[in-house]
């Protein structure tokens, strides 16, 4: 995040599409016996724990506990609690060992879902408006929230003479935990979101009911290492303070498993085999000797030992290819990003059995892959993911402001990225839930996960932020918060590096703790100093830059190659504010604010940022009206806005696209910042939090089209970039300049283009530095077509004979000031289109639709129709059908052409089609039928 700064995160809208099924819940395990992780990492890392899914229900639930959950015996049974009553401690007095008994009364508590915040109960619960409209939030009480708050559940276990834990991470700050009345661990041990716990607490399970309960403190995110936002958007009155990941009840017999996870080694480049290395932590924890059999599978091959454990003893069993032969796998089955091939996922099974009854049982899903990123001649990070160079194009990823979780919502999100043509997702800190990350596998979208920036996690080494110094807890709780998540995201494909810094990197003494964490969890991808320059004395240079900017400059800023601009590794960066689509606008702003938006450039707005940075709209408005000329209303602020957010975003990606293959200083990644933001927000987004799209978004998805034709802004190049994976020839690249009322200035064609795959480029032509007759104002139409003349890439620009002028030397951390602007005026010239509009929904199966959209362009006028939008209404005529995956949206047409427009929806009525509504530049507005 930006120097001096901070982020922010989403909740759940509406309905989006189908799901992929998800592998469940990854969880990591340790022997505590009634004590933390936390105070067992005091001694070795014996408490790195399975990344690995429970076997057995879930028992997830979206709203509150109905009824108790019930964990069954045998086969490693592990059942996540359905949900908690709470209540605050300002409210309930009686002693702990009362609210933590069986029976005791809840009346006037609220319900909580089993992954729940404080407030998210209470936004559930209806206690206060919608945070996410005008100045809501500011109306919660923070006073409320700076008490302990309890968290109570009941569930009861099924048979005899098994053994009882009780496992949990994401608690937020910390929490005194209680079963059955008596305390089973302390604050001080259960402390740090990150943390894993599992607590022996079979000496404590009675017949029928059982309780536990949990006594919350309060979260700051300055003093503690768990989760806050800094500029991202307006903070949470009760700083996330819950417990945000699920509770497990787990039973097992006398010998429990933990910690199995599988070693991938791939040979590359040829990836004719893989090596599998298969591992598991036996413990017995009767008072008995025993002989316990693990056996199993891991992909192809069958496993099978007998291991003798003497009471309380705990052992690791290795499996190697030495030993199964089966281990070494010939033409694996070898998991790719999205688009780079398929990925496919293998399995990995054990149970361990004593006596011939099953005592545990562990399962998760692994991937085969390799991933590299060594540091290159210039200096940058340069990922080569099974061997081949990827230039990494991603965005920061954002979870909702209140952390809930809706797995639904999740994989809208993630249906996005692929749409947008993004491979990578950098979350910063705010480590989503193990279904997050099942997602990213089965799409192909590759994650960078890390710490935050700038509060208790930096403390330490950034010491201009307002993170406190560590003290010597401090240190236990972050390295076996890095064991916990080392442990559970390890045999994530998707999963390609952990920033162990973000805008600073860790001291050596914090540095070398992580280390140890992760070497014991066998972490075998890139490790990061830092998401900024910032090295550690271990892992050394990071290869990545975090140069801003934060806020707006000109489309041209792109392709210099200093400061932000197209070269080596920009791990956060954008233009900054991203305003939504009216109807977000008006869903989320009173009609005062909206008058407020475009009226008053240098007012604070509450739905931007906190940060005095960010706080207005002012570079970023006084650029739209320098540019494009003052909006007269609110809608014209909003279509204004729109063309100025495609033509930036376009940029960033097709900079960094086109230089990615330049022998000197090329581009090798680019993290947008962000994809989404928490909440109603007016900056740093690609997706808005209602999943409706702007021009952010469709100019990201123009520039990452597989095969794309683009304009240069800094020395009027024509490029043909090829990200499919086979090359292309015979291709015809045509440019063509028009005034903005149609009249052709400029045509030139070059044919038999030929551009390699994988993300080459080409440069077919380059236009004239002047061309006489264009006005200041033009339009540049640039048409990729095959041999027959089909179009396979169509990319329009609104340019000017007058630059944007950038004052380099007064540079700062978030922007670079410009000294005068294009002149991009001569577009309000452009008279209305009215453009011939035919529709049809038609089902699609699985409860989804497809509404195709023809456009025409009738020629009545030579003028084209610029950036034209077309958006799903509901048959209300109100609503906008979101989310929805479009094949292309706010196009130009030319007199006579034609564009049909095919969008995937939910069925929301399978009775009555969305309406059809166009729009745009100068298209005139019309809204249809589409059934």
């Amino acid at each position: 995040m930006p120097q001096q700064q901070g982020r922010v995160s989403p909740g759940r809208p509406g309905s989006p599409f189908p799901s992929v099924p998800s592998g469940g819940a990854s969880r990591r395990r340790a022997r505590v016996a009634g004590r933390s992780v936390v105070s067992a990492l005091l001694g070795l890392l014996a408490f790195l724990a399975p990344a690995l899914t429970p076997a057995g229900p879930t028992g997830r639930a979206a709203t509150g506990p109905s009824a108790a959950a019930v964990a069954t015996v045998g086969r490693g049974s592990a059942t996540a609690l359905a949900g908690f009553m709470i209540q605050s401690t300002a409210v309930v007095r009686d002693p702990a060992a009362e609210v933590s008994s069986p029976g005791y009364p809840t009346t006037g508590w609220y319900q909580a879902g089993p992954r729940s915040t404080v407030l998210a109960a209470l936004l559930a619960a209806g206690v206060h408006p919608d945070p996410f409209h005008s100045t809501n939030l500011k109306l919660i009480p923070a006073a409320d929230f700076a008490v302990p708050w309890w968290y109570r559940s009941d569930f009861s276990v099924d048979g005899r003479g098994a053994r009882t834990y009780l496992d949990f991470s994401g608690v937020t700050s910390a929490a005194d935990v209680f079963v059955n009345g008596s305390r089973v661990a302390a604050a001080s041990t259960v402390a740090g979101t990150y943390t894993r716990h599992e607590l022996d607490i079979t000496a404590l399970i009675r017949p029928g009911t059982n309780t536990v309960a949990f006594r919350i403190q309060p979260n700051d995110p300055r003093k503690h290492l768990t989760v806050g936002w800094l500029d991202w958007l307006q903070p949470p009155p009760d700083r996330n303070m819950g417990i945000v990941r699920d509770v497990f009840v787990r039973r097992s017999g006398p010998v429990v498993l933990r910690d199995a996870h599988v070693v991938t080694e791939l040979a590359v480049p040829s990836l004719a085999s893989a090596d599998l290395t298969v591992k598991a932590r036996l413990r017995n924890d009767s008072p008995n000797t025993v002989t316990a059999l693990l056996s199993g599978r891991a992909g192809p091959a069958a496993l099978s030992r007998r291991v003798a454990l003497a009471p309380g003893e705990s052992r690791t069993v290795v499996y190697s290819p030495a030993d199964h032969p089966g281990l070494h796998v010939p033409a694996p089955r070898v998991w790719w990003p999205a688009g780079m091939g398929e990925q496919p996922l293998y399995d990995l099974d054990l149970t361990v059995t004593v006596d011939g009854v099953a005592s545990d049982t562990a399962h998760t899903a692994f991937g085969i892959r390799d991933v590299q990123a060594p540091i290159n001649a210039d200096g940058a990070r340069q990922y080569r993911i099974n061997g081949r160079p990827l230039l990494i194009k991603g965005a920061g990823w954002s979870p909702d402001q209140f952390l809930r979780w809706d797995p639904a919502y999740a994989e809208d999100r993630l249906q996005y990225v692929r749409d947008l043509g993004l491979n990578t997702l950098r979350l910063e800190g705010h480590l989503e839930p193990d279904e997050f990350f099942d997602l990213a596998d089965r799409y192909g979208i590759l994650t960078i996960a890390g710490w935050e920036c700038c509060n208790k996690w930096e403390g330490e080494v950034n010491r201009t932020e307002s993170g406190e110094k560590w003290v010597a807890a401090d240190h236990a709780i972050a390295q076996a918060s890095m064991a916990a998540e080392a442990a559970r995201l390890r045999h994530h494909p998707s999963v390609i590096s952990f920033l162990i810094g973000s805008d600073a990197a860790p001291n050596a003494e914090i540095e070398s703790e992580y280390l140890r964490a992760l070497r014991a969890a066998d972490w075998k991808v890139p490790v990061i100093p830092s998401a900024s320059g910032k090295s550690t004395p271990v892992t050394g240079r990071s290869g990545m830059r975090m140069t801003g900017p934060y806020d707006w400059v000109p489309p041209g800023y792109w392709y210099d190659k200093r400061e932000g601009g197209a070269t080596g590794f920009n791990s956060e960066t954008s233009a900054g504010p991203s305003i939504p689509t009216l109807d977000t606008l008006r869903r989320m702003l009173t009609p005062a604010e909206l008058e407020t938006l475009w009226k008053e450039p240098s007012a604070p707005q509450y739905h931007r940022s906190p940060s005095a940075v960010f706080s207005t709209l002012k570079l970023y408005n006084d650029a739209l009206a320098g540019r494009y000329g003052r909006p007269t209303d609110l809608g014209d602020y909003v279509r204004k806005a729109q063309l100025a957010q495609y033509e930036n975003v376009r940029a960033q990606f097709e900079a960094y696209s086109r230089n990615a293959k330049d022998t000197t200083a090329p581009a090798t990644g680019v993290i947008y910042w962000m994809l989404n933001s928490g909440w109603t927000s007016l900056h740093w987004q690609l997706i808005d939090r209602y999943l409706d799209q702007n021009g952010s978004y469709f100019g990201a998805k123009k520039a990452n089209e597989p095969l794309h034709i683009q304009y240069g802004y800094d020395n009027r190049t024509v490029s043909v970039l090829n990200n499919r994976t086979t090359a292309a020839a015979g291709l015809n690249a045509r440019v063509t300049l028009f005034n903005t009322d149609g009249t052709r200035k400029y045509d030139r064609t070059v044919t038999g283009v030929g551009v390699g795959a994988h993300g080459v480029t080409t440069t077919p032509l380059t236009l004239p530095a002047t061309v006489p007759g264009l006005n200041g104002t033009y339009l540049a139409r640039l048409l990729l077509t095959d041999a027959t003349g089909r179009e396979l890439s169509r990319n329009v620009y609104w340019l000017s004979t007058r630059s944007d002028v950038l004052d380099h030397a007064a540079t700062d951390w978030y922007h670079t000031p410009a000294t005068s602007y294009a002149d991009l005026t001569g577009l309000n010239s452009m008279p209305q289109v009215a453009l011939h509009v035919t529709a049809t929904t038609t089902a699609a199966g699985a409860g989804t639709s497809t509404t195709t959209v023809t456009l025409r362009h009738p020629g009545t006028t030579n003028t084209p129709a610029l950036l034209t939008d077309v958006d799903l209404i509901a048959a209300d005529g109100k609503t906008p059908t979101l989310p929805v995956r479009w094949n292309d949206n706010q196009i130009s047409l030319w007199p006579g052409e034609t564009a049909v427009l095919k969008a995937t929806h939910r069925t929301a009525d399978p009775h009555r089609s969305p309406r059809v509504r166009v729009s745009g530049w100068n298209a005139r507005s019309v809204t249809l039928p589409s059934g």
